[in-house]
């Protein structure tokens, strides 16, 4: 789950607070607004998220993603001077875009849904019955006026086979043939008699989706003309009809001369009556052919035809249908649905979630690269354990890939529509991890939250928890994991009763368990629950054959997200990091030529070796020259020996401060203090 920090509560920071509170995947830690009347402070003090006025305070936290919702260009150069390495800064532009997306989104829906229920009722209203089918012939919809006429009521006809409702009914044969049957007379089983237009539905991509029946009980028309109805009523009455319509309609005679506009038409194409009554058909059309035109040609109906209407180019859908009366044609009707502006929601919309997308990265074994043997065995062994349920232990070098190994796995097995939650058991404070871990209950300690919280286990219940570091946990916390693994249940801190879960667990580590175990800093019973399934990633020297691959997908990456068009890399170039040892892995690769594509000049497109900055570690023979080889010397002395030599020079180089050593050597703190004991480097420092 992101942990999110919102730095603005006003109008953008107020609905971005409506948004991703609701949101599964996102928790808000915080709402920050130096105006303590801010909106925005009231609303999560209704949802019990902490506020506060400096934001400043809380950069040290562990946040994954800030939005910064001020508007301030100051404040954001602040955040992104003083946040941590992993935190992602949004800037304040872009959760006003999102945030305007969304209300737009629902304004959308609103109108959307307005025009759906005047659609629905001003079928309902129409005398002329109606019916839709879909394409297996099953009632998907059915007017008033139908229900009045055939004699059955809406709840009886929806759902059922067309056939069982009307026997006689011919709109299966629509379906078939595709062709639509005008004024047919047809008799029911209620011994009514009614005139009848079936006609099939096609979209836009020319597939048949059902059909309708749209008809008129002529006993009713004949009892309407036995009563000397005013005809004059009728026009009235559907004029009115037209006219109150959301839907732009317009009407012309048989000679293509406008008749009828109503004002959703107008609003639409911005033309009015004048400028279309008694004009010929092709007057609103800016880019086109009439369809009018074309309709009143063919006397067949024309659907879903993309065109431009008025003077400010409008881009709609228009559906045309003949008007035809005693056999003779006598004009066309057509309506036009507006899809600009939905398209450029649309456009938006995508743009938002694309936004969203990339605040989460997700891998696959599509996203490993190598095909090295020794790689090829790794990739085999984790498709494996994606497949069981099976604790997966990864180990390997720092920077070899461990975390995108734990990602495919997860996403390979049956729990990849669930949660995947990454914890790195070195990055979270010994006082606080078994309550991030096991959660806590209300009271269990002092500024325990009410209500007491998850943990990160009960978050990841029904999917995958990733422990990062494993080999960095105390002997106590090892003691209490291991019941996890036994029990399959967690009691959270200050809880009596056991909380059951189903977590697929999958750990990583850099660490030699068996030598922690030696040394009793690692417990033996863990060991063998975590080493069911050890997967061995092996480091960047051992598969030197898989370092082209490797360089050319960096070059492409790194071409994506600085703007460059890098093609390839010089062979002398590849030639030299093929010597080097890369005791830094991928992830040191990825340093060198993410400096030496920044250091290029902006239309160069090849790495040479004058580009690639000088590495501090000597190649691969000047390392083996600087090693005694002994032949009585194990693989494990001479693994050992080089890495003590190696932990001492970076502990000078670092003036004997721990803190800067265990950063340049890419490890935890706890881990270094365990290498200068082993080695007995403290006293070495002192001398």
């Amino acid at each position: 789950m992101k942990r999110v920090l919102i730095v603005g509560a006003g109008k953008g920071g107020t609905s971005l607070l409506k948004i991703l509170n609701a949101a599964k995947r996102m928790k808000i830690v915080g709402v920050i607004d130096h105006n303590n009347d801010a909106k925005g402070l009231e609303l999560a003090k209704e949802y019990r998220i902490p506020i506060d006025n400096d934001w400043k305070s809380w950069i040290d936290e562990r946040i994954d993603i800030i939005i910064e919702a001020t508007g301030d260009e100051s404040v954001l150069a602040d955040m992104m001077k003083l946040r941590n390495r992993n935190t992602i800064i949004i800037p304040g532009t872009v959760a006003y875009i999102i945030s305007e997306l969304f209300d737009e989104k629902e304004s959308l829906l609103e109108r959307i849904k307005l025009q759906m229920n005047n659609q629905k009722l001003i079928l309902n209203n129409i005398r002329d019955g109606m019916i839709v089918i879909n394409d297996q012939g099953m009632v998907q919809f059915v007017n008033k006026s139908a229900e009045r006429i055939i004699g059955y009521s809406k709840e009886k006809c929806e759902g059922q086979y067309i056939k069982n409702v009307i026997p006689n009914s011919r709109l299966p044969q629509v379906l078939m043939s595709q062709r639509k049957e005008v004024n047919q007379k047809l008799f029911l089983k209620n011994n009514k008699k009614v005139i009848t237009t079936r006609i099939p539905i096609i979209n836009a991509d020319n597939h048949l989706i059902g059909a309708f029946a749209v008809f008129k009980d002529i006993t009713e028309v004949m009892n309407l003309a036995e009563e000397n109805t005013d005809l004059k009523e009728i026009k009235t009455m559907l004029e009115a009809i037209i006219q109150s319509s959301d839907e732009a309609i317009s009407v012309v005679d048989e000679n293509g001369k406008g008749l009828i506009i109503n004002p959703a038409y107008t609003q639409i194409t911005g033309m009015k009556e004048d400028d279309v009554v008694g004009q010929p058909a092709s007057a609103d059309i800016s880019e086109g052919e009439s369809m009018h035109m074309k309709v009143l040609q063919t006397r067949r109906a024309v659907r879903r035809v993309r065109m431009k209407v008025g003077p400010r180019k409008k881009e709609v859908l228009v559906n045309v249908a003949p008007v035809i009366v005693d056999g003779k044609l006598k004009g066309s009707v057509g309506v036009l649905h507006d899809i600009s502006e939905i398209q450029a929601l649309t456009s938006e919309l995508k743009r938002a979630r694309q936004i969203i997308r990339n605040l989460e990265a997700k891998y696959t074994f599509d996203d490993i690269i190598g095909t090295s043997p020794e790689m090829r065995l790794a990739l085999e062994q984790a498709k494996v354990g994606a497949r069981t349920p099976a604790t997966v232990l990864l180990r390997g070098e720092s920077g070899t890939g461990k975390e995108l190994f734990a990602h495919a796995i997860h996403n390979e097995s049956d729990r990849k529509h669930n949660k995947f939650i990454r914890v790195n058991c070195a990055a979270i404070a010994e006082s606080i991890l078994e309550s991030e871990l096991f959660g806590y209950e209300e009271g269990a300690f002092s500024g325990a939250k009410h209500g007491g919280k998850r943990g990160l286990f009960e978050e990841a219940n029904s999917g995958s928890i990733f422990l990062d570091e494993i080999g960095e946990l105390s002997l106590n916390m090892q003691a209490k994991l291991l019941r996890v693994l036994q029990e399959n249940e967690i009691v959270r801190v200050g809880g009596t009763d056991p909380i059951a879960l189903d977590v697929r667990i999958i750990a990583a580590t850099n660490v030699n368990l068996e030598k922690a175990i030696m040394n009793r800093f690692f417990r033996e019973d863990l060991y063998y629950r975590l080493n069911r399934l050890p997967i061995f990633i092996p480091s960047l020297r051992e598969r030197e054959t898989d370092l082209p691959e490797l360089v050319d997908h960096i070059i492409q990456r790194i071409n994506a997200d600085y703007g460059r068009n890098v093609r390839a890399i010089d062979g002398e170039a590849l030639v030299n990091l093929q010597k080097y040892q890369w005791p830094g892995n991928i992830r040191e690769l990825e340093n060198a030529i993410g400096r030496a594509i920044i250091y290029m000049d902006m239309n160069a497109e090849i790495i040479k070796p004058e580009h690639i900055p000088k590495l501090e570690i000597s190649s691969a023979n000047s390392v083996h020259s600087g090693l005694s080889v002994k032949k009585d010397r194990t693989l494990q002395n001479a693994v050992e020996n080089y890495e003590k030599e190696f932990i001492l020079e970076a502990y000078k180089r670092n003036e004997f401060n721990k803190t800067k050593t265990a950063k340049d050597l890419n490890i935890s703190i706890r881990n270094l203090y365990y290498k200068l004991d082993k080695y007995k480097l403290e006293k070495t420092s002192m001398q």
